[in-house]
């Protein structure tokens, strides 16, 4: 079987030092050529995937007539990854977000964006230090230091999440409620000299989930991003640069998926399964790995590429570098999905098991995701 290689093309962990480069600070460099400004907003809209964008003009013009280019957000492809790529400069085989759900050793399988036990186990937050699972500086730490004004404009509910503390801590955190005032506060940020901030809307991604990307509840939210990239477009001051990213993509499963919880001959010798539908971890019991690998391999070889972990560092999946701190959290086994398949597990993940729309795999509509400019004049 042979497994794709990544691609080294421009990355999402390429964009926030970017940005600051330009506004500054020194030890960052400038590899995307975003322009020049005296202020920056970096807004994430969570699952605006490149070719979603491209298949939906129609209902984003002010939005698809900037001038654009396509990321790579690496592996996997979702929401803790991508966060984390913004907020550290890097790729998952350095910062060690490495996906929705992922052994942290000492601790077991561990919800990143919910700071829990995965599936159901207690709250983290006061066992689980944020800045054990991500100890790197932030990129927000550094902007500070070099005395930029530094915000983060997100969903209040997210404030003291373990996820933002690993990944977004050193900045002001600005809490809102709705496009407005989250349109109104990036403005406020930008209104100052030397200002980064970044911004955050989560509701694409859930119109994907529940109802499948493309679908007319989703068209309509995409219309309302439109709208938000309009409002901040229109109001920004002079010297001040937007720029629009994603941390994925999204595919609608087919009907060709799968039960793990329900295929008993997966199970011998897998102590433990973490990641998502769409790009598996499989930690094995000691002296097993062979074995399930063979198993796995043989049972998904059409739906699925299936690596041990030295193979898919090695295709660069986890990007250029892989830390020792980050490789235990690696599933011994690496499972992405092809095409639109997807591996639930519906007693552990009766939620995720219900979703219409998933990522986390390797197919460019995942995978690719869009860097769109726009400069105040």
């Amino acid at each position: 079987m042979r497994l794709p290689i990544m691609d080294k093309g421009p990355h999402l962990a390429e964009v926030v030092p970017s940005v600051l480069a330009t506004l500054g600070v020194r030890e960052f460099s400038g590899t995307l050529g975003v322009g020049d400004f005296s202020g920056a907003c970096v807004l994430l809209v969570d699952g605006l995937g490149w070719e979603l964008l491209n298949d939906h003009a129609a209902e984003a013009p002010v939005l698809a007539s900037l001038p654009r280019t396509a990321l790579r957000v690496g592996f996997p492809s979702t929401t803790v990854a991508g966060l984390a790529a913004i907020g550290t400069g890097l790729a998952s085989g350095e910062h060690g977000m490495a996906g929705y759900t992922f052994e942290v050793p000492g601790t077991g399988v561990v919800n990143a964006l919910r700071w829990r036990l995965h599936p159901s186990g207690p709250d983290l937050r006061d066992r689980l230090r944020a800045e054990d699972v991500q100890p790197l500086p932030t990129t927000f730490e550094r902007a500070a230091a070099a005395g930029l004004d530094t915000r983060v404009v997100s969903e209040a509910q997210f404030a003291r999440s373990g996820l933002t503390r690993a990944v977004q801590r050193g900045a002001r955190y600005v809490g809102v409620h709705a496009l407005g005032d989250l349109a109104a506060e990036v403005l406020s940020a930008l209104g100052n000299e030397r200002s980064f901030c970044y911004a955050y809307h989560s509701q694409l991604d859930r119109m994907g989930h529940h109802y499948g990307p493309g679908s007319p509840a989703w068209r309509m939210q995409l219309r309302q991003v439109d709208r938000l990239v309009e409002s901040i477009v229109d109001g920004l001051p002079p010297g001040r640069m937007l720029a629009v990213v994603a941390d994925h993509g999204m595919v609608t499963r087919d009907e060709n998926t799968i039960d793990l919880d329900a295929m008993t001959e997966l199970a011998d010798g897998v102590r433990a399964l973490g990641g998502e539908p769409r790009a598996r971890h499989v930690y094995t019991e000691e002296g097993a790995r062979a074995d399930v690998l063979a198993v796995w391999r043989e049972s998904f070889a059409e739906q699925a590429w299936v690596a041990t972990r030295e193979e898919a560092i090695e295709a660069g999946w986890f990007g250029p570098r892989v830390s020792d701190r980050v490789r235990p959290r690696i599933g011994d086994v690496v499972v992405a999905a092809r095409e639109r398949f997807t591996f639930l597990r519906r007693q552990a993940e009766p939620l995720e098991s219900t979703l219409i729309g998933h990522h986390g795999s390797l197919t460019p509509a995942e995978q690719l995701v869009p860097l769109a400019i726009a400069h105040g004049s």
